[in-house]
């Protein structure tokens, strides 16, 4: 009975903190910014008729209205980068969360994200050679999510057959993830604090703007996948107790 009691509660850790790993890693809230440079563009590719060497442009339109009163607010993940204008007033997390947001919100595909992201022709002024964090940023992101879904997976079959093997591996399977999933917050950290952010936040428009005010927070997803580790951890452990408890009683 007390087996059974305890197992219960390391999978609701369990759980819990999976959801915390996947609401991470599906929301792009990891970084939440504001500024009040001039209003954003996007590059898009077009064909066009110009006499150049691959009748090929980059193309750029304005994402945003341009409203000297207003705030160009970013939010970024794992999948998307998005900008919109907000009112000065407006509190940059809370403007995130709101479903209303603005006809003018333009998100485009975030896949270097969280490090310099080359917009426009190769080899482009505002790369940055620590973009080859990245791969390890997507990789133990990945990684760890494989890892909590394989822990889990193995820790409900091991529950109806009170398996100590099932139970070891997959509390080492949920210990992995949270490790992973550390490191992976780490990276982000390492990234906010020593890369210049304010940089990747302004990009090309930085070379125009004076007296820019560039305010960077952490966002909600980042919030979430730290809160995801500890019960991720605790789970792991608590199974791997349980898998050295059952096989004791044998």
């Amino acid at each position: 009975m007390r087996v059974g009691a305890v197992a219960l509660a390391g999978g609701i850790f369990g759980a819990l903190g999976t959801i915390c790993f996947f609401l991470a890693f599906a929301t792009d809230y990891w970084l939440v910014a504001s500024d009040n440079c001039e209003p954003y563009t996007w590059p898009t590719e077009e064909t066009t008729t110009e006499n150049n060497a691959s009748d090929t442009e980059l193309q750029f339109v304005r994402a945003v209205s341009t409203s000297p009163a207003s705030l160009n607010l970013h939010h970024e993940g794992f999948f998307w980068r998005c900008v919109f204008q907000v009112e000065p007033t407006a509190d940059a997390v809370l403007a995130t969360f709101f479903t209303n947001q603005p006809e003018s919100k333009v998100c485009v595909h975030g896949y270097l994200f969280p490090l310099p992201v080359v917009l426009g022709p190769v080899p482009h002024p505002s790369y940055d050679g620590t973009a080859v964090f990245r791969g390890f940023w997507t990789v133990f992101m990945i990684l760890a999510l494989a890892s909590s879904l394989t822990g889990s997976f193995l820790l409900v079959c091991g529950v109806p057959f009170i398996s100590h093997k099932l139970y070891k591996v997959g509390g080492a399977f949920l210990i992995i993830a949270a490790c992973l999933f550390l490191l992976v917050l780490l990276l982000f950290v390492l990234w906010m604090e020593v890369v210049d952010v304010k940089r990747y936040i302004l990009q090309e428009r930085g070379e125009t703007c004076t007296q820019i005010q560039v305010s960077v927070l952490y966002g909600l997803s980042f919030m979430t996948a730290a809160a995801g580790v500890p019960l991720e951890l605790l789970s792991g452990s608590i199974f791997m107790l349980l898998g050295r408890v059952l096989l004791a009683n044998k």
